[in-house]
């Protein structure tokens, strides 16, 4: 058994320390960027719209909602029917 080769192999194992950087502002920090698409600005610009825009049109119902308020509105029970069968035939 050789004694003399100890300091050798001691060498070999010996834990080395690690070096860390001297501080955390000379690591450069990655900033998170946002991008929106033409398509993505066109469907918010179309999203406000909807939203701004009222939920019944007053200019188209108003002369129906008169007319039911006299009793003077009335429906043609054949072309109901025929519109009604006709939704139907499109779902079935």
């Amino acid at each position: 058994m050789r004694i003399e080769a100890y300091g050798q192999v001691q060498q070999l194992y010996k834990p080395q320390k690690v070096q860390r950087p001297a501080s955390a502002s000379s690591v450069s920090a990655a900033k998170d960027q946002l991008q929106i698409s033409n398509i993505g600005r066109d469907f918010q610009i179309a999203k406000s719209a909807v939203a701004s825009a009222p939920d019944i049109r007053e200019d188209l119902t108003a002369a129906v909602k008169t007319s039911v308020q006299n009793g003077t509105y009335s429906v043609d029970n054949g072309s109901f029917a025929e519109k009604l069968l006709e939704k139907y035939g499109a779902l079935v």
